[in-house]
């Protein structure tokens, strides 16, 4: 019998793995290059068995619409809210569900090992769609188990897999459910907005125009966080400034007026007057009291994330990053939890006695084993995964940088929640001059506790003189001072992590995403402090919803969603009843946005400039054969004034004019995408945009299109398929004299050949290769340069077979250390074409 075993990284798999097959296993690399599979026999089900550990990458599959609805300017964005949506795979170059199909064959059990959140639980659904029909009794599901688990231990493993659950599918349909309404909802709105105001302004800066059920959101809380720093009037207030002079010691001290500060100033100096004349000051009250500092609860993601911010400097979407890095390596637990609770038979002795070999706080931790260790604060338990705490020992030397600093402080902060409380002793004097009151108050520490682990949450000493009730105090100087309120700073990262969580926005692993996407949409930037600063592009946005539909843009109306959504994954609610609500209303606001988008157009008229006054001349339209703009702002593109046509353009490169010449298709002026020194691509602006040949996708330059006669296709300069990726061709660039290559024209193949410098003339020509039945390149070398005997300049050669290019190649597979064989290239076939020339058709 077989027991295959999916696990949601290859990194995961390995580690449980190792652990289930005590170290005895055999590995061997998937079909896809991606996975491994690591096998052993053992025992399941008192049977037996052959184990087969595997993993996926992440999500199996992902919603989108049916590609008939992807062309922006073919389909009308409200159509997206009962468009066809599929699912179709997430990562196509993994071939993630043909490879869990081929695992999978003839398999009697599948135990799934995805994370243990419901994203987690989604995966599992979509691992059994994959293989469901290939297991030896497919369709029964009494075959297939879930694995749950919260750390990558021995102890923690084991647990697991003698306890194995049945996948749950109400949390995976609410997972469905958020993909659902997000991709309908985002979709609708953002094509809606991007095609609006990119088609009128030019300076936006930006290359979507976004909308976000939990985005938007995120970035309103920004915004009116600016909205009350820009609306904000100072107030000018005085208050009473005094310092004291204890006579024994000559030690001066400030008092702090009991009235704190008036907003009148009449009122504080008529206090001034009548206080001036007074020499002394009277104790009326001395009070000790010991306080204390509690110990923090224990640790979830939230919080991690705040304190990543706010104390290390680190973004909440790389903190995660890095929290998953160490989960996956085996070194704290699960990092995605909102509970603080520790459960009642967790094992703290085991962490202690772990750190103990810790040379910065392992005394602490032996501390703790020797008797020093309190009970946990209660928290709050969620019901999801236990908090986040260290599950194994690391060093400086094994984690580097914010490895090791997130690491540090995961293990400080589970050592500080089992830590004494931080105590200390609060010392308030009140003196009376005349009939007013004033105060000083002074701290020390008695105890340190839990903050020893973080310094920089100790408390502050402040001495002050030992006095006692009744005694008198010369006074040094009362004044009067004057202030004025300050307005609140900008959003930290830290604070906004706080308002998202308060407010439902996001979940604990979605929150750093948001975050992430309004800095990545030029809507706010990060400043100082990891201040959260929104650019004049989201304050429109945010100002606009507020005009239309404040509710666009409200918390409430996500938090509401979340709710729902959490109802659905407790089987309280039905997925297609809350699928189907949701749709329905936001559809009515998508419409009445549409209508009323003219109250944003309005802002944006008063902050962005219009194209037709954006950009400079580069390109001949042609269709008016008047000059086109080029829009250098994100995204880049061209605009003509005259037909009122935008087209979209390559967005990782220098845009520039080619030669003038043009597309025989459209008559419009090509253009070149330079990429760097050695890559240049050609292509057509409105081709680009609109394919004119079934094999060709929107974004493709000429190098991919299929036109028989151009001279810039890839017909007429292809020379071979690319031994680099085996699936693009390889076509001769002379796009730039006399700087000659051969590239590939697949855009994930890095193949460039340079051909010789001296080459200063150079074509594909008509003729084949004797030898190799490749086409051939009409060379013409420099005068003095030539390789060529007798002087001779021009000659017709083949790339693969002359001496003096096949140094080219050879060159490039050295700088890679690649092996080719120079006799196994892929071969042509050819057919006439017209005016005499053969068409090369690759095979």
């Amino acid at each position: 019998m077989i027991v295959l075993m999916v696990a949601e990284k290859p990194s995961l798999a390995q580690s449980i793995a190792k652990i289930l097959s005590n170290n005895n296993m055999n590995s061997r690399k998937g079909f896809n290059n991606a996975c491994n599979i690591h096998e052993w026999s053992g025992k399941f089900m008192n049977y037996q068995v052959r184990f087969k550990m595997t993993s996926v990458c992440g999500h199996v599959m992902s919603l989108d619409f049916d590609s008939k609805y992807n062309n922006w300017d073919k389909t009308d964005p409200s159509e997206l809210f009962s468009a066809e949506t599929l699912k179709k795979e997430a990562t196509p170059n993994l071939k993630m569900p043909a490879f869990l199909e081929k695992e999978a064959r003839g398999v009697d059990y599948l135990v799934l090992w995805l994370d243990c959140d419901r994203e987690g639980e989604n995966i599992c659904f979509e691992v059994i769609d994959s293989v469901n029909h290939v297991l030896a009794r497919p369709g029964d599901s009494r075959n297939i188990f879930r694995a749950h688990f919260s750390s990558i231990t021995d102890q923690d493993i084991k647990r697991a897999m003698n306890n194995l659950v049945k996948p749950n599918k109400n949390e995976s349909l609410s997972v469905d459910a958020r993909q659902e309404l997000d991709l309908r909802i985002g979709c609708a709105f953002t094509r809606f907005q991007t095609r609006f105001f990119q088609g009128k302004y030019g300076d936006l800066d930006c290359s979507l125009v976004s909308y976000g059920p939990c985005q938007t959101p995120t970035l309103t809380f920004c915004v009116d966080r600016m909205d009350r720093i820009k609306s904000f009037k100072p107030e000018t207030f005085w208050y009473l400034d005094a310092e004291l002079q204890h006579a024994q010691t000559g030690q001066s001290f400030s008092v702090k007026w009991s009235r704190n500060h008036l907003f009148d100033k009449d009122a504080v100096y008529m206090f001034y007057n009548d206080l001036k004349q007074t020499s002394s000051a009277v104790v009326i009250d001395v009070h000790l009291q010991e306080k204390s500092k509690q110990r923090p609860v224990a640790l979830n993601t939230v919080e991690m994330l705040r304190a990543a911010s706010a104390g290390l400097g680190i973004s909440p979407i790389h903190a995660m990053q890095i929290a998953e890095k160490l989960y996956t390596q085996g070194y704290i637990s699960y990092p995605r939890t909102e509970t603080t609770n520790y459960a009642a038979n967790f094992n703290f002795k085991e962490v202690l006695v772990q750190q103990t070999k810790s040379s910065s706080w392992g005394s602490i931790a032996q501390d703790l084993l020797n008797g020093q260790m309190v009970n946990p604060r209660k928290g709050v338990d969620q019901g999801d995964h236990p908090p986040i705490t260290p599950t194994s020992f690391a060093s400086p030397e094994q984690l580097p940088g914010d490895l090791w600093r997130l690491y540090e402080f995961i293990t400080k902060h589970f050592l500080a929640t089992v830590s004494r409380d931080c105590k200390y002793e609060e010392l308030t004097v009140t003196f009376r001059i005349k009939n007013e009151e004033f105060s000083c108050c002074g701290k020390n520490t008695i105890e340190n506790g839990w903050t020893e682990l973080m310094p920089w949450k100790q408390i502050d000493f402040k001495e002050i003189p030992n006095l006692k009730k009744g005694e008198t105090v010369q006074i040094g100087h009362i004044k009067v001072l004057e202030k004025q309120t300050n307005p609140p700073d900008y959003l930290t990262e830290s604070e906004l992590i706080g308002l998202m969580e308060k407010n439902g926005i996001g979940t604990d692993a979605s929150i750093p995403v948001h975050i992430n996407n309004i800095c990545e949409r030029n809507y706010v930037k990060l400043e100082r402090d990891r201040r959260l600063v929104p650019t004049n592009l989201g304050v429109v946005l945010v100002h606009g919803y507020q005009r239309i539909d404040p509710e666009l843009c409200l918390p409430k109306m996500r938090s509401q969603v979340e709710e729902q959504l959490n109802l659905i994954a407790l089987g309280k609610a039905n997925y297609l009843d809350v699928l189907k609500h949701t749709l329905k209303i936001f559809e009515q606001k998508f419409h009445f946005f549409v209508q009323n988008i003219p109250f944003m157009d309005s802002l944006f008229e008063d902050s962005f400039s219009s194209l037709s006054a954006t950009g400079k001349p580069m390109s001949r339209c042609g269709k008016c054969r008047r000059f086109m703009k080029l829009v250098l702002s994100k995204p880049q593109r061209l605009y003509c004034e005259y037909c009122k046509d935008t087209y979209n353009l390559p967005q990782n490169g220098t845009i520039k004019l080619y030669r003038e010449l043009k597309c025989p298709l459209d008559d419009f002026e090509l253009l070149i995408n330079s990429i760097n020194k050695n890559l240049n691509h050609p292509f057509c602006p409105y081709c680009f945009n609109n394919p004119p040949f079934d094999d060709m996708k929107k974004g493709d330059g000429c190098i991919n299109c299929s036109h028989p006669t151009c001279a810039h296709g890839f017909t007429s300069n292809a020379l071979s398929k690319c031994f680099e990726c085996q699936t693009g061709l390889m076509l001769f660039d002379g796009t730039t004299p006399p700087k000659f290559r051969v590239i590939c024209n697949n855009k994930l193949c890095r193949l460039i050949i340079i051909l010789p410098d001296t080459i200063i003339k150079a074509d594909v020509s008509d003729d084949l290769c004797d030898q190799c039945d490749t086409p051939m390149l009409q060379i013409v070398y420099h005068k003095d340069k030539t390789p060529l005997q007798n002087g001779q300049t021009s000659v017709i050669a083949c790339l693969f077979c002359d001496n003096n290019l096949k140094v080219s190649i050879e060159n490039y597979l050295k700088q890679g250390n690649k092996n080719f064989n120079f006799d196994s290239r892929r071969k042509f076939t050819h057919r006439n074409k017209g005016g005499g020339r053969r068409k090369r058709v690759m095979h």
